[in-house]
């Protein structure tokens, strides 16, 4: 992979059990979301309330886990939800899950159907590598509120994602910067998935596979890469 992606020791101490899994791909051929994309989409809403039976999201061990390190670090868990609870929560209520453009589509899906968190960040609005830390509470994470362009401060303390311009994402996988994003323009983008212990490695690594294998159908020739973290 020619992106350094690097989690820190404080991390590290603060959840052992995190593992990541990181596709990159270039290549891409993005663009609106499309019949396809919405019926994967719907799909994962149907895998996923299969696979919980009944029980709320946050009822699942590896959601459950997720809530431990969120309150480890100072986060309240039923505020700021992990990226998969909080698609999940939209994917089983009546709104259902939102469809933003293709290759957001499928990484949503991915991440319904297999309840882990996956990201995804444009390789070339990334400055350097990206990095996995326990925030200052100085770094700059540049947003939008009420159309405008604003700049937050992650609490001391916090995990975050961050790149050498600033912060990618607060609170672990909460809330990713505009900067970064996947839009119609992309073509080379990095895919983020995220699991704690209890959830195996080789259920991520599945998850992985079928996320590679969707970009490989809707960007025929893409190069993709995979590694685990």
């Amino acid at each position: 992979m020619t992106l350094s992606l690097t989690v820190s020791d404080e991390v590290r101490a603060l959840a052992p059990g995190f593992r990541h899994l990181a596709i990159e791909a270039h290549g891409l051929v993005n663009g609106p979301s499309t019949d396809a994309s919405s019926a994967l989409l719907d799909e994962a809403a149907r895998r996923l309330a299969a696979r919980l039976d009944g029980r709320a999201p946050h009822e699942d061990p590896h959601m459950a886990a997720w809530r431990e390190v969120y309150t480890a670090f100072g986060s309240k868990p039923s505020r700021t939800r992990n990226s998969a609870e909080a698609l999940a929560k939209r994917a089983l209520s009546d709104a259902g899950l939102p469809r933003i453009n293709l290759l957001v589509d499928l990484y949503n899906a991915i991440s319904v159907a297999h309840l882990v968190p996956v990201g995804g960040e444009d390789l070339d609005r990334i400055r350097g590598g990206m990095r996995l830390v326990r925030a200052t509470g100085d770094e700059d994470f540049v947003t939008v509120a009420g159309g405008e362009e604003a700049v937050e401060h992650p609490d001391a303390g916090e995990v975050i994602w961050r790149d050498e311009e600033g912060v990618t994402c607060r609170r672990w996988n909460w809330r990713q910067g505009p900067r970064t994003r996947l839009t119609e323009e992309t073509v080379s983008g990095v895919f983020l998935l995220e699991g704690m212990a209890p959830m195996p490695l080789a259920d991520m690594e599945t998850a992985a596979a079928e996320l590679a294998e969707l970009l490989e159908k809707f960007s025929p020739g893409a190069q993709i890469t995979t590694a685990s973290r």
